[in-house]
């Protein structure tokens, strides 16, 4: 019997939970500086969005960098400390709706992982139950 075939569909599915619980992660960080007009780094927050890649042979998926998204947003506010001299400030380019869409997507994945993982647990043990 090859164990690790047998851990395989499990693996699938622990790797999509990772790679979307680190989307959801970075939606989140996304949503909470969705006005942040400075950081440490100068400048506005910076969008950033996960790059993820399939393994080999399709057994599952990692996540292999994240991309920051260089755009803004500018909004005429001559009285905001960040304003520039013609009054206009640079917010991140992030879209609350599209955001939110992407956190339900990501959510969503994650808990098709979780009933997967499920399912092929409950199988493993069903067939111990056999071989006993």
């Amino acid at each position: 019997m090859n164990v690790s075939r047998i851990f395989s569909g499990m693996n699938i599915s622990e790797s999509g939970m990772r790679a979307e619980k680190r989307r959801m992660e970075v939606i989140s960080n996304n949503l909470a500086n969705i006005n942040t007009t400075r950081t440490e780094q100068g400048g506005p927050y910076k969008k950033q969005e996960v790059v993820l890649q399939s393994n080999k042979g399709l057994a599952g998926v990692r996540v292999v960098g994240l991309v920051e998204r260089n755009s803004y947003r500018l909004v005429y506010d001559p009285d905001h400390p960040d304003a520039d001299t013609d009054g206009y400030v640079r917010y991140p380019d992030i879209n609350l709706v599209e955001e939110w869409t992407k956190m339900i997507t990501a959510s969503r994945s994650y808990e098709a992982n979780v009933a997967a993982f499920n399912l092929q647990k409950q199988d493993m043990m069903r067939t111990l139950d056999i071989l006993r």
